[in-house]
């Protein structure tokens, strides 16, 4: 019989377990198909999976199609439980993407389509819920293929150009098409198993609506995995049943599988006592199981879900990571250190928790993705141990990266004992991770010893020097190092290589990254003002994507620290009108870095357990080196003096503590300018750096170097929302009507211009007006600019400081923190919103006081040149100070 491993993947509430319990019933495996808000979904089995109406663990279920043996894994929908998803998706062989047509392509939906991507899993699309009113199959259609793929072709209805849609998605099938008017049906199949095209069908899971043409199209255009005779398998997770026996969950991918057969994995040898095939919570154990087959082996204490065995390799590492820390709190009766085991236990199971024991604090940390899933953790904890624990609020998860190259030494050599370690850090990709490799030559350092040192990167998460976050996005390539003949053991290399690196993060610049929300935000037209203005606070980025008189729809990213608990907001001030959608983007520069490395208060060089020095011996003695003296002492030449890297990342390279190394003036400087946030993290970045020329050929007395400004008209740029929002007396007009607010500004401003110099440019986002084109307004003395149709007032800003940066003095009003960036960096003037307040008032002073000047000049008496709040004022100081 062929066999198919096929996962259900949806964003939450898009009738994924409903397509799951048509897909079972249609089999035959049930007789009537289960509801979720019946709580008697087949796959749904936990009782917290019952009482919320979500999927919360991956589940497995095997049915018979014909000659089709379909094993179907149904994964969760929410985003807390992404990593969960993520772990099954290396065992498939296709995907079916449940998307709602009530809702249509959400955030999520777009990271599990990118998930898809990249780990090249074949995939159909069911369009659910198209019973329900205002579902448009067309508008869906569109949105699909531009949101996803042009090359997604509904499958459910063959129009006439059907063949034509097909063969557009390929050139060969394109030339084939026009000689014979005809595509082979296995050609189609190899076009969808190498994601060349992509199945669409429209329908309805709860009532059996195009599912039947789903299941007819899974056995005709699938095609069944070839696999080798060699044994191979992917571990994809770790479970323990009811009477707590642990299961190893994993897909045969080669060759066959019998009980008492050994399993090695990392050196382990361990014999395999079971092998259940799981559907729902049931299960059959069989004696033997070939490729293709996904069980559960029983016997296994060592595995850990992403291990390979036999031919097979490591998986791709997981993308989606816990954003959250938690404190647990335990019960007084309840030791921490009697907890700790029970945790990693669990820890097995899902190994993003990352369970950290502080022995200062005396504290157990945990990570998780959002607080559904501590919710989850709580019952779980409940359920198996008997222990009720609690969370504090909890924190964000920073994590710490480097943006310039620079090589970090190690050197390990107390008495009988040798080693030194030279490594190359990179900045990486943004979402790369570590990438660990080798270009040390082996006259130099043996291979054994290069294995070695490589194993040790990546045995542990390492911490950065910041804050003590993870690091990330750095290559990290060993490049020279030296051993003893007769005093060198493994441990050597382990410390040697643990200094390198974290003596390279010093010398490096760093930089802390936090998460990113991606966001999908629909609501009624009348909010997208403050919606925008929230966004702005947030410090993240949005535009309008869609927008008609019944809704308009926002999209963008935000961090996760400030937009955590947005949704309450959302239902507050849109009535519970206002949806909002998210999905992990990534982790992206943090926006107040310098407060949360002072809240962090952490001394790298205090850290013990992480080392930045080096050891070396003298006189029979070892003695401690700092990081910033290590390479004074090093025994190998330093590899950027002896050989320049090839450059990739458009840095120069430069060893800092190196004055033989033959590098420009001009390339320092290359660096400081192609890297924009090359100090960040440093708690003096708001400092100007000298430029390479400026240090060596000038001296100056201050460690700010004034640039030379444009001589041209001074121009300020208000961004008018931000500003709305930001100043109290204006928020609380918008609250009522939004045009009376923008007119309030619009005089404030006149009256304030009337004082200063230069140029006031006033911009508005115009986001009512469809099709609109951008313009400009002159009230009295300002420019007032309305952008364009899905053009913001950031945009706008931004493109005039940078045309014009060069000809005119400017500055630009607005407390949006990625804006303050970017004119910065385009050389301009900023002034948050508090600024200006404080700069109109002093004008609104100014001018009061000229006013009661001229008044006493010409002897008018006091009382007549005041307006009657002012008398009362003035009538109660004076009262006040005789009493």
């Amino acid at each position: 019989m062929k066999k198919l491993v096929i996962g259900i993947l949806a964003h939450v509430d898009a009738g994924k377990t409903t397509l799951s319990e048509s897909l079972l019933y249609l089999s035959g495996k049930i007789r009537r198909p289960g509801r979720v808000d019946n709580k008697n979904a087949y796959l749904d089995t936990f009782t917290l999976e019952k009482s919320r109406g979500i999927t919360i663990f991956s589940k497995q279920a095997v049915m018979n199609f014909d000659d089709l043996e379909l094993t179907l894994l149904d994964t969760p929908g929410h985003v807390d439980f992404s990593a969960e998803m993520e772990r099954t998706l290396q065992v498939l062989d296709y995907a079916i993407l449940v998307v709602s047509g009530a809702d249509g392509i959400q955030s999520h939906t777009k990271t599990l389509w990118n998930l898809l991507e990249i780990h090249k899993i074949p995939t159909f699309i069911f369009i659910n819920k198209m019973d329900q009113s205002g579902t448009n199959r067309q508008k869906l259609m569109i949105d699909i293929k531009k949101e996803l793929s042009d090359n997604c072709i509904p499958f459910d209805e063959k129009e006439d150009d059907w063949y034509e849609q097909i063969a557009m998605c390929d050139e060969e099938v394109m030339e084939s098409y026009l000689n014979t008017g005809n595509i082979e049906l296995e050609k189609i199949r190899i076009l969808l198993a190498h994601r060349n095209a992509f199945p669409v069908y429209f329908g309805s899971a709860l009532r059996q609506i195009g599912v039947e043409k789903l299941i007819e199209d899974l056995k005709l255009y699938s095609k069944i995995p070839c696999y080798s005779n060699e044994l191979g398998g992917k571990i994809y997770k770790i479970t323990r049943d009811s009477r707590g026996e642990r299961l190893t969950h994993i897909k045969i991918t080669g060759g066959s599988l019998k009980v008492k057969d050994t399993i090695n994995t990392e050196g382990i040898v361990e014999k395999i006592n079971q092998i259940r095939i799981y559907s729902g919570e049931k299960y059959n154990t069989l004696s033997e199981v070939e490729a293709g087959t996904v069980c559960a082996l029983t016997g296994l204490n060592n595995t850990k879900p992403g291990e390979a065995i036999g031919k097979e390799r490591d998986p791709i590492s997981p993308l989606l990571e816990p954003i959250l820390s938690y404190q647990l709190i335990l019960p007084e009766a309840i030791d921490e250190l009697q907890m700790l085991p029970n945790l990693k236990e669990l820890e097995e199971e899902e190994p993003t928790l990352r369970v950290r024991w502080n022995k200062d604090l005396q504290s157990i940390y945990i990570h998780v993705m959002g607080d559904v899933q501590i919710e989850v953790l709580q019952s779980v904890i409940l359920e198996r141990y008997g222990i009720l624990v609690t969370f504090d609020k909890g924190k964000i998860v920073y994590k710490e990266t480097i943006s310039t190259v620079c090589e970090g030494v190690g050197h390990f050599e107390p008495l009988r004992h040798y080693a030194e370690v030279h490594l190359l850090l990179k900045p990486g990709e943004r979402g790369s991770g570590i990438i660990v490799d080798s270009i040390c030559k082996e006259d130099i350092l043996e291979k054994n010893w290069q294995r070695l040192i490589l194993s040790h990167l990546k045995e542990k998460e390492h911490v950065g020097v910041l804050t003590g976050s993870y690091i990330t996005d750095i290559e990290i390539t060993l490049v020279s190092g030296k051993s003893h003949n007769k005093h060198t053991s493994g441990g050597d290399f382990r410390e040697a290589t643990y200094r390198a690196l974290r003596q390279g993060l010093k010398e490096a610049e760093t930089v802390l990254l936090e998460p990113y929300y991606k966001f999908r935000l629909e609501l009624p037209e009348k909010f997208v003002g403050r919606a925008m203005t929230d966004i702005d606070k947030m410090h993240g980025q949005s535009k309008i994507e869609h927008a008609d008189t019944e809704k308009t729809v926002l999209t963008g990213i935000a961090p996760v620290s400030t937009m955590r608990n947005y949704q309450q907001e959302l239902n507050t001030f849109t009535k519970g009108y206002g949806k909002l959608f998210i999905s992990i983007y990534g982790y992206d520069v943090c926006y107040n870095f310098q407060k949360v490395i002072e809240d962090a208060n952490y001394d790298s060089e205090r850290d013990i357990e992480n080392p930045t020095s080096s050891v070396f011996c003298a006189n029979g003695s070892g003695y401690i080196v700092p990081w910033n003296e290590v390479k004074k002492h090093m025994h190998v030449e330093n590899y950027l003096k002896a050989e320049k890297p090839q450059n990739t990342s458009g840095k120069a390279n430069v060893n800092k503590n190196s004055k033989s190394t033959s590098i420009s003036l001009e390339e320092i400087d290359a660096i400081i300018n192609s890297t924009y946030y090359s100090n960040k993290g440093k708690k003096n970045n708001w400092k100007k750096q000298k430029t390479a020329k400026e240090s060596y050929y000038e001296t100056v007395s201050t460690s700010r170097v004034v640039k030379r400004r444009p001589t041209g008209d001074e121009y300020l740029l208000v961004d008018g929302y931000n500003i709305i929002f930001d100043w109290d007396e204006l928020k609380n007009i918008a609250k009522d009507n939004l045009e009376s607010a923008r007119i309030k500004l619009i005089d404030i401003l006149n009256n304030y211009q009337g004082v200063r110099n230069g140029h006031l440019i006033l911009v508005f986002d115009a986001y009512k007006n469809k099709d609109r084109t951008e313009s400009t307004e002159k009230f009295h003395n300002i420019s007032v600019v309305f952008t364009g149709e899905n053009q913001s007032a950031d945009h706008y800003i931004e493109k005039f400081a940078h045309d014009n940066q060069s000809k005119y003095r400017i500055t630009v009003a607005s407390s949006d923190g990625l804006v303050q960036k970017i004119i910065r960096g385009l050389g301009a003037n900023i002034l948050s919103a508090r600024e200006l307040r404080e700069d109109v008032l002093e004008v609104e002073k100014r001018l009061h006081d000229d006013y009661l000047d001229n008044k006493l000049k010409k002897g008018v008496p006091l009382e007549e040149s005041i307006s009657e709040i002012e008398k009362a004022k003035l009538k109660l100081s004076v009262n006040t100070s005789k009493e």
